[in-house]
């Protein structure tokens, strides 16, 4: 067994370990990336239907869910999305807004991990993959980090700790980084899956399934946070931008809300002078802004028995604030993102450095802290990477 001795060590080849190393290697650290699986990037490869999107113009604290909510804005602060897309562009990648701040790259995810990899290679960066994690230690004596990963050991004064959540775990995802911190008495807000597909059961469930397929824009509801995006229909439930927004923000047995028609009244063509009101009428009405299966499918919930402007007003504000309680999740399969992790209160605000344990890091979506749909994770991943990387 070979002993390599470095000033830091990082645990995961994602976008926080990489952006982490980069910044240390810059400042004439020796550093290794220890990853387990046999290539770096996976999840980025994967991100925004393998075009990655790598950030947003619009990051803002508000953008992102922990228990502690102001502690991301130290990082984000000090790293911004300008900060990355001048990466980018001194790489020479072109790239596009999609909407709502969204940016991607006109070619390949990939060129998003060449990117980081030559930046890596550049500064004197080791990044070791097929590295699985066995066991890390820590000297009494010396207070280094000792990790024993694939054949080998390594140390350093300095562990960071980029080993993901538990979403998507066909790529690779495991719980390591929870157990490190539990490990080293760092305490964990409860992990959930987030941005995640919602499932339905029962009446409700069978109410929609055949609706698979069908999309619409809505606003989705749960408590005080509300998103206007797409609404999917899918085999088990309830997914596209709207649902993984919400789902974040979700918990069982709460109910979600759903306007099928933001800033628009259905109805209004029943309220003309002389205006028919009968169901065929309601219909032709919800067909005319909405998909024609869910324009029915809705009428045949709601739909009263007379057609009274007392019986209007109800079923316009029953379209407007529709509930349906999901019976659950598709679960980390299907999860964009991990919610909750390694307490942000164990953590520097600034540093990312545990605040008990001297030299020990966590960056990254192993951190209670999980951005919306749209860039803001990787964003949150080049944030706390580089305040990491800029204090080892």
């Amino acid at each position: 067994m070979n002993q390599n001795s470095f000033d830091v060590l990082i645990l995961g080849a994602g976008a926080a370990g990489l952006m982490a190393a980069i910044e240390a290697a810059r400042r004439g650290r020796r550093v290794a990336v220890l990853e387990r699986a046999d290539r770096p990037g996976k999840k980025i490869l994967i991100s925004g239907g393998g075009r990655a999107n790598f950030t947003n113009l619009h990051t803002r604290p508000d953008n992102f869910l922990s228990a502690n909510p102001h502690f991301a804005k130290s990082a984000l602060a000090r790293y911004t999305p300008a900060d990355f897309i001048g990466l980018v562009e001194r790489h020479g990648i072109k790239y596009h807004e999609k909407t709502l701040g969204q940016l991607f790259c006109d070619g390949s995810a990939q060129q998003i991990v060449d990117m980081l990899m030559s930046e890596c290679a550049d500064a004197g960066v080791r990044v070791i993959l097929s590295a699985a994690v066995r066991e890390v230690r820590r000297s009494d004596s010396s207070g280094a980090f000792a990790v024993d990963a694939g054949k080998d050991t390594y140390s350093a004064p300095a562990l960071i700790v980029a080993t993901g959540g538990l979403s998507i775990p066909k790529i690779g995802a495991t719980g390591i980084g929870y157990d490190i911190a539990r490990q080293f008495g760092v305490a964990i807000e409860t992990c959930r899956p987030a941005l995640v597909p919602f499932t339905l059961s029962g009446a409700e469930h069978a109410h929609f399934a055949d609706l698979t397929g069908v999309s619409a824009l809505v606003l989705a509801s749960c408590g005080k946070r509300s998103f206007r995006e797409k609404l999917l229909f899918t085999h088990r439930g309830l997914s596209g931008p709207a649902i993984l927004q919400i789902s974040s923000y979700w918990k069982q047995p709460e109910a979600i809300r759903i306007d099928w028609s933001p800033e628009r009244r259905l109805l209004a063509p029943l309220r003309a002078a002389h205006a028919r009101r009968d169901l065929a009428a309601a219909k032709a009405a919800l067909r005319a802004q909405l998909p024609v299966r869910l324009a029915d499918r809705l009428l045949e919930a709601a739909s009263p028995q007379i057609w009274t402007n007392h019986a209007l007003d109800e079923l316009e504000q029953r379209l407007h604030a529709w509930t349906i309680a999901p019976s659950g999740t598709e679960g980390y399969e299907k999860a964009e993102v991990t919610a909750g992790g390694v307490s942000t209160s164990a953590l520097s605000a600034q540093t990312m450095e545990c605040r008990s344990v001297r030299g020990l890091y966590f960056i990254g979506e192993v951190v209670d802290v999980t951005g919306q749909l749209g860039g803001f994770n990787f964003q949150w991943a080049w944030a706390s990477g580089a305040a990491a990387g800029r204090a080892v």
